[in-house]
């Protein structure tokens, strides 16, 4: 029998789904794409498209993770196309959230909202580095780390763990 190269193996399809697509979605694409490397291809949309918050890609930025190229978008362009996990990181779109057929996974994360920071520059900067920070333990630990990799590679968790 042939041993399966991990070379072989197609990365994984992640989309990350929040309201305004602004910030916290933008920031879990980003870091998924930078901490999975090949071994994940990361997406991210929202209910409504905005733009992408400048404080996400400043403290995206102080990690070397560049987003400022990313830019907001709505479910509509990812519906129908494939994907091993939808993950919701923020409570209204989870509720609001479609049915994408053929998920292999469907996870929520909760995460408060950072562009709703108030006071000076630095102390908003201070919340989406919070905010920032808590979405990259999550995305180590359920999807990097911990587990029992599936065939496909994707973390699965029993409901209970979620």
């Amino acid at each position: 029998m042939a041993q399966l190269n991990p070379t072989d193996v197609s990365p994984r399809r992640v989309l990350f789904i929040c309201t305004h697509n602004s910030a916290r979605s933008q920031m879990a694409e980003g870091l998924l794409r930078s901490l999975g490397g090949n071994r994940f291809k990361a997406f991210s949309a929202g209910t409504e498209a905005t733009r992408v918050r400048p404080e996400a890609i400043a403290v995206m930025a102080e990690l070397g993770i560049d987003i400022s190229r990313q830019e907001s978008k709505t479910l509509d362009r990812y519906l129908g196309e494939p994907f091993d996990a939808v993950i919701t990181v923020c409570d209204a779109a989870n509720e609001a959230c479609p049915v994408f057929f053929g998920v292999t996974e469907r996870r929520h994360w909760s995460f408060p909202d950072p562009s709703k920071a108030n006071g000076t520059e630095a102390e908003r900067l201070a919340t989406f580095r919070t905010v920032r920070d808590a979405i990259r333990d999550r995305i180590q630990a359920d999807l990097l780390d911990n587990g029992t990799e599936t065939s496909h590679g994707l973390i699965r968790h029993s409901i209970m763990g979620e």
